[in-house]
């Protein structure tokens, strides 16, 4: 699946400010995590080892890629993949 979404995100500035951000690749499983509980961002479990990084992070990852188009993106690749395993489909074409 990371394959899919992988090529997604804008690149991130090389020179930005404060630490090294969070990867890409743990972010959405932060994003997925706070919104499956819904939990407030803060409440995010730094300690339990998941690697993901603060819910601020994890906030901050969402709204950029919001931002960016990320999410529109990645519905459109994921229903690609939906309709060549014909898993759905679309109510003006065939099926």
């Amino acid at each position: 699946m990371w394959a899919l979404i992988e090529p997604l995100p804008p690149p991130w500035p090389e020179r930005s400010p404060g630490p090294r951000p969070v990867s890409d690749r743990l972010c959405p499983q932060g994003i997925l995590f706070v919104l499956y509980n819904d939990i407030a961002w803060q409440l995010l479990p730094l300690g339990l080892g998941l690697g993901f990084g603060s819910g601020q992070a994890c906030w901050r990852r969402l709204d950029r890629w919001q931002k960016a188009g990320v999410f529109d993106r990645l519905h459109r690749v994921l229903l690609a993949e939906l309709h060549a395993y014909e898993l759905v489909t679309s109510p003006d074409g065939p099926g």
